[in-house]
């Protein structure tokens, strides 16, 4: 492995929230980071994203819109778990996220790693419950207001997973506004673990549906 890390903004900004993951890496890009950090913005490009993976990070955050049925603008980070899809199970090309406009979703993206007969990393996925995926340019209020918040995690996460640095533990919860989002696994995110927020204890989860 090389050191390095790969902040990866992911998601659709013509579908409102699900654009959250772009706006984040826009504004990490204009921060001072060690120069062992890359900060990508990779919108849909799924393809993209996993060829980078394959090519050797040791750590990869992949900030994205994530629906867990928590409250709008509630930020969560997790741990997925990267055992590979078996192949039975695998949609058909034509039924495959990646040709769809939601297509980065981080299953599909360790699915294409699979297929790809690579391995990632330490990744870790920094999400936002959105309020609405529908069609439109835009933030929604709760989630623009969560940007600023999630750009902290994700900094906090690059200075404990550096060179050096023990890799970042998950621990309970997430953080939304106001206050501590729900911990545990959500729906349709079977085998992650929720890491709590920058300021949290990072003591083990493990919670699996």
């Amino acid at each position: 492995m090389t050191g390095r890390t790969l902040i990866a903004g992911v998601g659709n900004i013509f579908l409102g929230d699900d654009g959250f993951g772009v706006e984040v890496a826009n504004r990490l890009a204009a921060a001072e980071l060690p120069g062992w950090v890359e900060v990508v913005d990779y919108g849909i490009r799924g393809m993209h994203l996993a060829y980078d993976l394959a090519n050797g990070y040791d750590t990869a955050i992949l900030v994205d819109a994530t629906p867990r049925g928590g409250e709008p603008g509630t930020v969560y980070v997790i741990e997925p778990d990267l055992q590979p899809q078996p192949r039975a199970t695998r949609p058909a090309i034509d039924e495959n996220p990646l040709f769809n406009a939601h297509g980065m979703q981080p299953d599909v993206i360790f699915g294409m790693l699979d297929m790809l007969g690579a391995q990632a990393g330490q990744v870790l996925v920094v999400g936002c419950e959105p309020a609405s995926v529908d069609y439109g340019i835009g933030l929604s209020e709760p989630v623009a207001a969560a940007v600023e918040e999630a750009v902290r995690v994700v900094l906090d996460l690059v200075a404990r997973t550096g060179p050096g640095e023990p890799a970042a533990q998950p621990g309970p919860g997430g953080t939304g506004p106001g206050g501590t989002g729900p911990g545990g696994t959500g729906p349709g995110e079977q085998g992650t673990r929720d890491a709590g927020p920058a300021s949290a204890q990072p003591a083990v989860s493990d919670e699996h549906r």
